[in-house]
């Protein structure tokens, strides 16, 4: 671990933010002036990949330093069941911990803010014992039952519906302040004296986009947010189209949200300065995935792999990182062990903890060396497979999407349309990714290969057999899947087994107490 050590790391998740869409990213849009300062004085990483393209398994990976396949929390098991958390290490070595956010899978009902001395989800939805205990189990059994489905069904609508009402009008703008001010709040109360770790993500640019009117009018001049399409499945279902104008429009809102956000970082920075803090603290900004606004024909960040999906912005500030630009791939996982490096904190004294790696630590000078690695982990056993290929890759999983696919069969099941048995929203997807090409394989649609650096667009897909680098791509992504289980190759079936039974009589008893269950 580096000689000279800050005692604190604030990690900043821009939830939902695309990287060309940020100022140090080359951005021709005034965004992100504060995020541009940072960049002066921090590593601008232009090939950082997220493990998936969802909240939930990115922060369940960034937590524990483990792929989605093997931490487990995913929406048909949306929990963090069993890994240590990167807040429970920091903690068991002393820091204070905290977590703010309105994100409503960073919260104590999915464990992500598990080990965490303190956290305000600022989006209480659900009651308290809705996703814990008795009940948790039965949402784990209902995505394989079809008697239990409606429950879930109905959670799912009833989440969906609070979180449109909460990031909708006035109170789309009240949360962000909010999860700013507690941030201060918090670091000014820390008496620990190893230090501390403030985990922040801000939901700003996530659908539905209501911004503040002073950043509304500098990039969405004339826009009513209520008169663009905000809701992405109407138009992946195919019930409503957009046309060029509209989502000109829908970009406009989306920047204002982007600008709103680092407005409201920019103030948390300014006051770590005045407070001298600032160069005792390692700063770490990402976006946990993007979103797509018609690319591919989609909208939003369902379904799909692509990079303006996986591809996030990364800006690393700490005092053994000179700052530029970083073409090298990272992966966000790889912030666990960053964290833990910038504290010089071990992992041991925490039970089950995945160790501190120096060869996944962005601050080590031994990063993605993976052949000095004591113990290599799946991905770095993947990579070092690869006989006489050299390529490093970062490797992506997106399982079957339960809420979002329940989404789009409702809207276009209002629209009288027919969703096809092979539409990518059924599909399962993997994806290795090194800094040139890209291999994703699915159970329900076609594969796609990529050469990222002569179709960055990623418009003419490629296969094995046409391409070299393509076909190592697809090589690595198989040995990782065979380091995780296997490959995802034929349909997943929902299971068929009755389990309402095994639901005892506390859970069945509060479900009818909440409507879930007659």
């Amino acid at each position: 671990m580096g000689r000279h050590q800050p005692s604190n790391v604030l990690m900043v998740v821009l939830d939902t933010v695309r990287k060309d869409r940020l100022t140090p990213y080359g951005y021709d849009r005034p965004t992100t002036p504060e995020l541009n300062a940072l960049a002066e004085e921090a590593v601008v990483f232009e090939s950082a990949v997220a493990p998936a393209p969802w909240t939930l398994p990115v922060h369940a990976s960034m937590f524990t330093g483990l792929y989605p396949s093997q931490h487990g929390a995913d929406q048909e098991s949306p929990y963090l069941e069993d890994a240590p958390t990167l807040a429970s290490v920091l903690s068991a070595a002393g820091y204070d911990t905290a977590c703010y956010s309105s994100n409503a899978w960073i919260t104590p009902y999915t464990e992500l803010t598990r080990g965490f001395d303190e956290q305000d989800s600022f989006f209480e939805v659900l009651p308290q014992d809705l996703l814990s205990g008795p009940l948790a189990r039965a949402w784990r059994l209902v995505n394989d039952n079809d008697r239990l489905n409606e429950i879930a069904t109905r959670l799912v609508r009833l989440g969906a519906q609070a979180h449109a009402k909460l990031a909708s009008g006035e109170g789309a703008d009240s949360k962000t302040p909010a999860v700013i001010d507690r941030t201060r709040s918090f670091i000014e109360g820390s008496e620990s004296e190893e230090g501390w770790f403030a985990f922040v993500n801000l939901m700003d640019a996530h659908l539905p986009y209501y911004p503040p009117e002073e950043y509304r009018e500098e990039f969405a001049p004339g826009v009513d947010p209520s008169a663009v399409c905000q809701n992405s499945k109407e138009y992946n279902s195919g019930a409503r189209d957009i046309d060029a104008e509209e989502w000109e429009a829908i970009r406009g809102l989306y920047d204002a949200e982007i600008a709103h956000m680092d407005a409201e970082l920019g103030r948390l920075f300014r006051w770590l300065h005045e407070t001298c803090r600032w160069e005792d603290t390692t700063v770490i900004v990402c976006a946990d995935h993007g979103e797509l606004h018609g690319e591919h024909d989609l909208y939003g960040h369902e379904f799909a792999l692509y990079d303006e999906l996986i591809n996030v912005p990364l800006l690393v500030k700490h005092p053994e990182i000179e700052p530029g630009r970083n073409e090298d791939l990272v992966e966000l996982l790889d912030l666990y062990h960053t964290t833990l490096d910038s504290l010089s904190v071990e992992a041991e004294a925490v039970p089950g903890a995945v160790g501190f790696d120096p060869t996944r630590s962005l601050v080590s000078g031994e990063y993605r060396a993976f052949d000095r690695a004591t113990d290599p982990d799946v991905g770095q056993r993947a990579v070092l497979g690869g006989e006489g290929d050299d390529e490093d890759y970062a490797f992506v999983e997106y399982a079957q999407p339960v809420i979002e696919l329940h989404h789009l069969e409702e809207k276009a099941s209002e629209a009288g349309i027919t969703l096809p048995e092979d539409h990518r929203a059924y599909a399962r997807m993997r994806a290795a990714r090194s800094e040139d090409a890209k291999y994703v394989r699915a159970d329900r649609i076609p594969d796609e290969g990529y050469r990222l650096d002569d179709d960055p667009e990623e418009d003419s897909t490629l296969g094995p057999e046409e391409d070299e680098r393509v076909a190592a791509a697809e090589r690595a992504l198989t040995r990782f899947e065979g380091e995780v289980g296997g490959a995802w190759t034929t349909p997943a079936e929902a299971g068929a087994s009755d389990v309402l039974d095994e639901a005892d009589a506390e859970t069945k008893d509060r479900l009818r107490e909440l409507g879930y269950l007659e």
